[in-house]
């Protein structure tokens, strides 16, 4: 089709949609819904993807936990029941860990993986919400990227002393020092003593939400089981005590030899058979995000399944549209033909109203959904993320629907005999 002429089918498919505008508004209102949908939830659910990414990768990428259970057990099918019963993590289990010379070092981490203590901190006449007390050991920091802001961690002496110092996070730090230096203050965490040496950065957090990601405070270990024990919760017929171990691979060691004689030594001291599955999980960041990958991609999988029904009705509406639009035209398309005017040009006309009837709702869908995104943004702080591609996914649906429903009227009028619709009356 040469150029000029293409440019005139173009000119005339626009002139008759702007002359029915709201027909025209009213048919594509399906496609604005369907589009706005698509690309107001893609920049939601992609803000909160990246937001829980930063909160996950705050895990070290060589650091191995290993717990009783965790989400990995879930997303393979494992029951709660079947997980309470297995056995609980020890200090000695992180003794064993540590001695491997696959491992650098290997930490136990009280008051984490279940309900562990919570208390209050207390500064002179000031005191904070229920807190998460954690107790470790020194090399803590190695596990983690959350850095100390302030000050300093617990050194190896301190634990083995079992004295009373404290690292806090960011909510007592705000509620109790908000303008003054809290290094070397004592506080009363209970009714115990301790001597605050650090303060840890502020947690990304999924979807900036207040989750309590930094309602808590580190104590070593040692102080920990001399004030708190090592606390069992039954449920049901097992019970859950909140340990969980973390390593890190020696240099030179990658990660999966580590893994591999971790998952070896705790065979070994839970007496598992060759033929007896593990009672324990292995967790890494990739393993965490791989979780995180299965449920994102079923969310957005159903947001386009969702998004579609509304594209639907909406290619639905085109098609009716652009039938009736046919029907009314017959005469015209018959004095076009009369004149010399092809079939691939009658199909074109057509075809191309349609397309600019789904793509004009792509683009107004796409304005209202980035207009959502960024509300919700402004109002809450939520996240957002409008990537290029989900743009060009918003006009390639449109685009598609309108060649899909607008085939069958473009295709009716194409083949239209031009003595009978010159009769049409």
């Amino acid at each position: 089709m040469r150029g000029g002429l293409f440019v005139e089918i173009l000119t005339m498919a626009w002139d008759t949609l702007r002359g029915n505008k709201l027909r025209s508004a009213l048919t594509v209102l399906g496609i604005v819904i369907g589009i706005m949908s698509i690309v107001g939830m893609t920049s939601l659910i992609r803000g909160f993807d990246q937001s829980l990414r930063d909160s996950i990768e705050t895990i070290g990428p060589d650091t191995i936990f290993v717990a009783k259970f965790s989400a990995v057990s879930l997303a393979s099918g494992k029951t709660f029941q079947e997980m309470i019963q297995r056995p609980n993590m020890t200090p000695q289990d992180a003794d064993a860990i540590g001695r491997l010379p696959s491992v650098e070092s290997a930490a136990v981490i009280l008051g984490n993986g279940g309900p562990g203590p919570m208390e209050r901190i207390y500064f002179r006449d000031q005191k904070t919400k229920p807190l998460n007390i954690f107790g470790t050991t020194e090399v803590y920091p190695s596990l983690t990227r959350i850095p100390v802001v302030l000050g300093r961690f617990f050194n190896e002496g301190e634990v083995s002393r079992h004295r009373q110092v404290i690292v806090i996070g960011q909510t007592p730090y705000q509620a109790l020092f908000p303008n003054t230096d809290p290094i070397g203050k004592t506080v009363r965490l209970g009714l115990a003593p301790y001597v605050v040496i650090g303060v840890l950065g502020k947690r990304p957090t999924p979807g900036g939400f207040d989750v309590g990601a930094d309602d808590n405070a580190i104590i070593p270990q040692t102080a920990y089981q001399k004030q708190f024990g090592i606390r069992a919760f039954s449920i049901g017929r097992g019970e859950i005590r909140a340990v969980i171990i973390g390593a890190v691979p020696r240099e030179g060691v990658t990660r999966e030899q580590a893994m591999q004689e971790i998952e070896d030594t705790m065979r070994v001291r839970h007496r598992l058979r060759l033929d007896q599955p593990d009672d324990f999980d292995i967790v890494t960041q990739d393993a965490i995000l791989k979780v995180w990958d299965q449920v994102s991609q079923a969310t957005f999988l159903s947001l386009v399944v969702l998004s579609s029904i509304a594209l639907m009705v909406g290619g639905i509406g085109v098609m009716g549209i652009m039938t009736i639009s046919v029907t009314e035209r017959t005469r015209e398309i018959g004095v076009r033909k009369a004149l010399g005017a092809r079939r691939v040009e009658i199909l074109w006309q057509f075809l191309l109203e349609a397309v600019f009837l789904t793509s004009a709702g792509g683009l107004i869908g796409i304005g209202l959904g980035s207009a959502i995104g960024l509300g919700v943004h402004w109002l809450t702080a939520f996240p957002v993320s409008l990537p290029w591609w989900s743009f060009a996914i918003g006009i390639g649906f449109s685009a598609s629907v309108g060649v899909f429903f607008g085939m069958v009227p473009a295709v009716r009028a194409s083949r239209l005999d031009p003595i009978e619709a010159l009769r049409y009356e």
